[in-house]
């Protein structure tokens, strides 16, 4: 299971931006499901042979069974990362092979114990291919950090310098702290090492160590555009802020900037891969549409649709609005 999970799952398990520049992430969180299909398609790709029992769960013969597999190890491995939670999975299978008899699609999700087609939130917004009117400036991010999801609607991320959209606007300072920080460590001086640091950071940048390379990034604090998430304090607030990070944890994202709020937040469009965001949080009732400030009706009709269903914070018996909670928690504390 050890070498399927490296060949398989390596992009998904690489370090990401954390807290510290020495961090790796944890390879223990993907679910057996997933690692049981990284499994066999590794063992597919030595031998190829289907896994046995799989025909106890699917109609077609070894044949087709066989060219599935083959699909299925081309679409895991050009993923870009590849899956590593339940519905990632699913998704991929169901794209993959949503050419073939719907009976074997959803005979191969049972025998890895998968989500099936009908219990998946559908997303049928796409990111665009140019920049939408009003977006100021897009980003490209480094993996995303489970700690770097502050709550159900904000995070930190870091974008690398190396990008042409930033390198040019990286002060001076940095850039020599950043080469006297490596000076120090290679010299073995821990302690100036880290002073080095601290004058990175304090400039809003990181050095963050990924793919056995350094590499110095920019600190941006984003908050999705148009949805407001419960806070961790109140109820669902914790479930809301565990969705974004299953959404986007060890993933880069695209991140399409509107404007800065009082905050020093960038009010963002924020895209995974083909998934916008904003509509998978509205779709799995973990978030509210903040029509206060944004008027799109496809947001509206996204929180009408999960409220129908009952999903998310929406099966409370009373659920809060955030901007009421917010409101009550300051008169309260003034």
């Amino acid at each position: 299971m050890g070498n399927a999970l490296r060949f398989l799952c390596g992009q998904c398990c690489k370090p990401t931006a954390a807290e510290s520049d020495s961090h790796r992430p944890p390879t223990h969180g993907v679910p057996a499901s997933v690692l049981a299909l990284a499994h066999d398609l590794f063992n597919f790709n030595i031998t190829s042979q289907v896994p046995e029992g799989l025909g106890n769960h699917v109609v077609s013969s070894k044949k087709a069974q066989a060219n599935w597999y083959r699909k299925l190890l081309d679409a895991w491995t050009e993923a870009q990362p590849p899956p590593r939670t339940p519905e990632e999975a699913a998704r991929l299978v169901i794209e993959t092979l949503k050419r073939h008899r719907q009976a074997d699609v959803e005979g191969l999700l049972a025998f890895y114990g998968l989500p099936q087609p009908h219990t998946l939130v559908p997303v049928t917004v796409k990111p665009p291919t140019s920049l939408p009117e009003g977006v100021t400036h897009e980003l490209q991010t480094l993996p995303i950090y489970a700690k770097a999801v502050a709550d159900g609607d904000g995070m930190t991320v870091y974008v690398s310098t190396a990008d042409p959209r930033e390198s040019a606007f990286v002060p001076n300072e940095v850039h020599e702290a950043a080469i006297q920080r490596s000076e120090a460590r290679a010299r073995g001086n821990r302690a100036e090492a880290d002073a080095f640091h601290r004058k990175i950071t304090n400039a809003g940048y990181r050095v963050i160590f990924q793919n056995n390379e350094e590499i110095l990034a920019r600190k941006y604090r984003i908050r999705l555009r148009g949805i407001d998430a419960p806070e961790n304090a109140m109820d669902y607030g914790e479930e809301a802020r565990n969705e974004l990070i299953e959404i986007i944890r060890d993933k880069c994202l695209r991140i399409l900037v509107y404007e800065e709020d009082r905050y020093g937040r960038y009010v963002s469009d924020v895209y995974c891969g083909d998934l916008f965001v904003q509509e998978l949080l509205l779709k799995k009732g973990a978030a509210w549409h903040y029509a206060a400030y944004d008027k799109r009706p496809e947001l509206a009709a996204w929180e009408r649709e999960a409220r129908a269903k009952r999903v998310g914070l929406w099966a409370l018996p009373n659920p809060e609005m955030p901007w009421e909670w917010r409101a009550k928690e300051r008169r309260q504390g003034g």
